[in-house]
């Protein structure tokens, strides 16, 4: 079985199918997803899908992109954090690439996210774009080691990645790492302990090979796992099995 640690099923383009979707998981033998939040206003939409399905769950936060939307208090976050099916803060982070000028307030509200993780005991999910070395710096000023999570959706060295297991992160690996171009992405893939890696989606975005291009969902996890089993030399039910176990040990305290 698989697990996707990442992904938007509550974003329209897969909400609109989301039966569809659900099904497609089931017979591609993922059995759990995490469904994460990107803003306060459409958390609603993440928190219900959790509630009305068992093998869902969600997180609460604030992506870094996002600078028109309600600003998140730690207050805030811990008190939507609280519901029984919500297993982690964020996405947050530090994005330099689609966003320029002053950055202090995206900053700010990376160190909130982190601040509200250790107050409610919940993990981290950390997005990092063009941004490693800060990312990396207030990780560690706000002592986010003392929580740990994951860096999903994973684009960054090997020394980045060692850097942020060191810090007890996790790291995630989505489509891109199924890309002919993603050389040094695969070396990350083979080197990095097996017991620190998930898989994800980040659907409906980075649809893997061989659907690269198309509308991805979480059923397509599967192929992420299949280039991580190749890259290493390992079975594909021994990833599944390792991704799955670490997923349960960081978001539900547990192996599965």
């Amino acid at each position: 079985m698989f697990i996707d640690s990442h992904c938007h099923i509550n974003f329209p383009e897969l909400a609109s199918m989301l039966g569809e979707v659900l099904e497609n998981m089931r017979q591609n033998e993922i059995s759990h997803a995490l469904c994460v939040s990107v803003n306060l206003e459409r958390f609603h939409e993440v928190q219900q899908i959790a509630e009305k399905y068992e093998h869902i769950y969600a997180s609460v936060g604030v992506h870094p992109d996002h600078e028109a939307d309600a600003e998140p208090t730690q207050a805030g976050l811990v008190h939507l954090a609280k519901h029984s099916k919500v297993v982690a803060i964020g996405e947050t982070g530090l994005d330099y690439f689609r966003l320029k000028g002053d950055l202090e307030w995206q900053r700010m509200r990376f160190r909130t996210h982190i601040r509200a993780a250790r107050e409610i005991r919940k993990p981290l999910i950390i997005h990092t774009r063009e941004a490693a070395q800060d990312t990396l710096r207030i990780m560690a000023e706000e002592n986010a080691a003392d929580i740990g999570g994951v860096m999903h959706c994973f684009t960054e060295s090997l020394e980045v990645a060692l850097a942020a297991i060191e810090m007890n992160f996790y790291i995630s690996f989505s489509g891109i790492v199924t890309f002919k171009n993603a050389v040094t992405l695969k070396e990350v893939a083979r080197k990095i302990p097996l017991d620190r890696i998930l898989i994800e989606t980040d659907s409906p975005y980075l649809a893997p090979v061989p659907f690269r291009g198309k509308l991805n969902q979480p059923a397509y996890v599967k192929h992420v796992a299949e280039e991580i089993a190749r890259l290493r030399g390992m079975d594909l039910s021994e990833i599944g099995c390792s991704t799955s176990e670490n997923f349960h040990r960081l978001f539900l305290g547990s192996c599965s």
